[in-house]
């Protein structure tokens, strides 16, 4: 992992936070957009669902069978 640049050590949590959502607030909504290629795999995906169907499994029948397992 890079070093970071800059120390927010001094800072308390809730401080932190307030500065990542000032960061997040900073940023140009033209920034955020996703590239050609990110698009381009989103389509892929989104046919590759179309063509399968399978939409998994709803979550309360994971967890229940996840505890069942003792999961």
């Amino acid at each position: 992992m890079a070093a970071p640049l800059m120390d927010f050590s001094h800072l308390t949590p809730d401080q932190r936070i307030e500065l990542a959502e000032q960061l997040w607030d900073s940023l140009d909504p033209s920034d955020l957009e996703p590239s050609i290629a990110d698009i381009a795999l989103l389509r892929t995906r989104r046919a590759e669902l179309a063509k399968d169907g399978d939409r998994g499994d709803p979550w309360r029948q994971t967890i229940q069978e996840l505890k069942k397992r003792g999961g």
